[in-house]
Order: structure tokens, then C-alpha cells, then sequence
């Protein structure tokens, strides 16, 4: 490893297990120190205590502008400081326009989209304290891909798309050296992965055989592919790009 985050301090919402796991994993071996949150506790501290004295586990409801506010500050009470947010936390639950509940719709904007405004609107002046910083928010291929059973989870992820420009914009135009993007992955094989394919019914097998044949390479992402490119763009490598969103989709959205 070539230790691309050594002394950075970094938080990661969703980071109990598949993408967010990945990354916080990533980042503890390229050198940083990690605040791991989720609500996922089990999963959250074990995972935390496996990583070492660089890591820490806070139980975070991503939803909560309190809770928000108890992370920032713990990660900084902990660590010292704050330089790199990334918003991870999602869910993804289907749900047809003319057959899904209000509260289905509310709920994915929240856990989804909400969550990313409150975790910059309380990071960002953290951030500004120990430059440089980087966001990196996670939103998927189904932002511009549209997918007829899936419309709450493509306009909450349509929104982090934007608003990781405009968040990029006021940060360079304040001169904050923080830069904001975003990874944009297809179908990743994590736990979430299997529950929307239980969630479909039938046969799992066959089900993920579809999914698989969406994307021309052939297969669907490991955590790990999502993680590199979040690395990148936390990362120093990326010190001249932002407001961009890297496809991580085995080109699912040409």
C-alpha cells in the first residue's frame, strides 16, 4: 500500500458492512484514521475492534441532524480533526410509483439524500479547520438510469448527484480547499445486494443472472472495485478534480 491517507482523519457512514466496510478498510491500510458509523452496531464495533486503534465505531442514525452533530464532534473529540467525509449510508427498497407508500418514498429521501446535506452542512466547517478536505458521496448508476420499480431510490440518489456539484462549486469559490465528488457504482455484490434480490421474489439465482446480464462486462462489483475509486477521490491523486462523479458500473449507464 502506498499509505495515500497517511495522518488524514476520515468518517464513513455505512460502514458496517459492503461498500462502506470496503472503504473504511481501505483507508485504515493507505494510513488513516477512520470513524466508522451505522446503525449496525454488532456488525459496526466488531468491525471497528478489527481494525485496530485507528478506527471507532459510533452507533448513527444518518437521518438525525442531532446525530449528525454528536458524530462530527466525536470523530474530531477522538481524533483531533476532521478532513474526509464519505457519504455512504443508503438504502435500496422497491417500490412502483403507483403501488409504494408516501412513507416509503420519505424514508429513502431521508436515509439517502437528507442524510448527505446533513453530513456536509455539519462536516464542511470542521473541514475547513485542517486542509485539504474531500467529500465523497455515493450515489448510483440508477441517478440517470431510470428503473421502473425503483423511483424513491433514483431521485434521492438523483439529488447527491447534484448536490455534490453545487457543494463543490461553493467550496472553491470560498476558497474552503475542499473538494466534493462522488462514485456512481452499478450493482456491487454486498449484503444490500441480496436483500433486493429476496426482496424480488422467485429465484435468487436467476434473478441475479439478470442482474448481471444488465452490465456488458459481464458481472456485477466487488465492495473493493466501489473502494478504490473512493480512495482516489479522498485521496491527494485527486487534488484537481471536483464536482465530478466517477461511473463505477461495468458499464451499466452506456
Amino acid at each position: 500500500m502506498t499509505q495515500q491517507l497517511a495522518g488524514k482523519v476520515a468518517l464513513v457512514t455505512g460502514a458496517a458492512e459492503g461498500v462502506g466496510k470496503a472503504v473504511a478498510q481501505r483507508f485504515i491500510t493507505e494510513g488513516a484514521k477512520v470513524v466508522l458509523t451505522d446503525v449496525q452496531v454488532d456488525k459496526g464495533e466488531a468491525l471497528a475492534e478489527s481494525l485496530g486503534e485507528n478506527a471507532l465505531f459510533i452507533k448513527h442514525d444518518v437521518t438525525s441532524e442531532a446525530d449528525w452533530q454528536m458524530a462530527v464532534d466525536k470523530a474530531v473529540a477522538h481524533f483531533g480533526k476532521l478532513q474526509i467525509l464519505v457519504n455512504n449510508a443508503g438504502i435500496s427498497v422497491a417500490g412502483f410509483i403507483d403501488e409504494a407508500s408516501f412513507d416509503h418514498w420519505r424514508q429513502t429521501q431521508a436515509v439517502n439524500s437528507d442524510s448527505v446535506f446533513l453530513g456536509c452542512r455539519y462536516a464542511i466547517p470542521e473541514m475547513r479547520k485542517y486542509p485539504p478536505g474531500a467529500i465523497v458521496n455515493v450515489t448510483s448508476a440508477l441517478a440517470v438510469k431510470a428503473h421502473a420499480a425503483m423511483p424513491a431510490y433514483s431521485a434521492s440518489k438523483a439529488a447527491v448527484r447534484q448536490v455534490t456539484k453545487s457543494i463543490a462549486l461553493r467550496c472553491a469559490r470560498e476558497g474552503y480547499d475542499i473538494r466534493c465528488n462522488a462514485v456512481a457504482p452499478g450493482s456491487v455484490m454486498t449484503p444490500m445486494q441480496h436483500r433486493v434480490l429476496e426482496a424480488r421474489g422467485g429465484d435468487k439465482d436467476e434473478q441475479l443472472k439478470t442482474t448481471i446480464a444488465q452490465h456488458p462486462m459481464g458481472r456485477i462489483a466487488d465492495p473493493e472495485e466501489v473502494a478504490n475509486a473512493v480512495l482516489f477521490l479522498a485521496s491527494n491523486e485527486s487534488s484537481f478534480i471536483t464536482g465530478v462523479e466517477i461511473p463505477v458500473d461495468g458499464g451499466l449507464t452506456l
